[in-house]
């Protein structure tokens, strides 16, 4: 999520803190989803090659049923973008594999509104019906913000559910949040662009093509 309010809880980027001074702006006009699922998942069977290097970490995706996502295409698009090398590969340390079984080490769930506040409340998170949390071994994806998007992001749905996992995995590896390093920069993945750019360009990845990192001065 964004704001932790316990130890080893995080609330996401593409999301927003435990507790927001204000809720976020509504978002555009596409269909959010359902506002509560049946509770239940289903794991997606896809497995992909190991993507990175050093700590590989193995994860499996979930989709709540009753939300209108497709757990396989939502997983390959998951796999997608942490296997990017504008993800956190480039830094040559870390790297993640997809599996549908055996051991893993982290799920990413997406899941609707009641089922993520449900789930990051576990962790002392108020996710209040709209943002992600990293908790416990788990990455917990707001329906809302797959669907919709942020209207603070000017970019397409794929780029924001980009800014999603790179922000609530780059949690996981140990990033904490980071602001705009100037106007008209590019906006760090660990930035909650959710509250607004400050000046800065919207982006979804933590490393532009050619391997530089884009970062911002350190925030809480």
């Amino acid at each position: 999520m964004e704001t932790p309010s316990s130890p080893g809880a995080t609330s996401s980027s593409s999301s927003s803190p435990s507790s927001p001074s204000a809720p976020p702006p509504a978002s555009s006009s596409a269909d959010p989803g359902p506002a509560k699922g049946k509770g239940t998942f289903t794991t997606a069977v896809a497995d992909g090659a190991a993507a990175g290097q050093g700590n590989i970490r193995r994860y499996k995706v979930e989709v709540e049923d009753g939300i209108g996502i497709d757990a396989q295409a939502a997983a390959k698009q998951i796999h997608n973008i942490l296997s990017d090398k504008r993800s956190w590969t480039t830094n040559g340390k870390d790297g993640f594999q997809l599996v549908s079984d055996g051991k893993y080490d982290f799920t990413i769930k997406i899941a609707s509104p009641a089922t993520v506040d449900a789930i990051c409340a576990t962790g002392g998170l108020n996710t209040g019906g709209e943002v992600n949390c990293d908790v416990g071994p788990q990455v917990v994806v707001n329906l809302k913000r797959w669907n919709t998007g942020s209207p603070q992001f000017t970019g397409s749905i794929d780029d924001y559910r980009a800014l999603i996992i790179n922000h609530e995995v780059g949690h996981r590896i140990g990033h904490g949040h980071e602001g705009c390093p100037g106007k008209g920069k590019l906006a760090p993945a660990m930035m909650q662009q959710i509250y607004g750019l400050n000046g800065c360009l919207p982006n979804a990845w933590p490393y532009t093509a050619d391997g530089t990192y884009i970062s911002g001065p350190s925030v809480p």
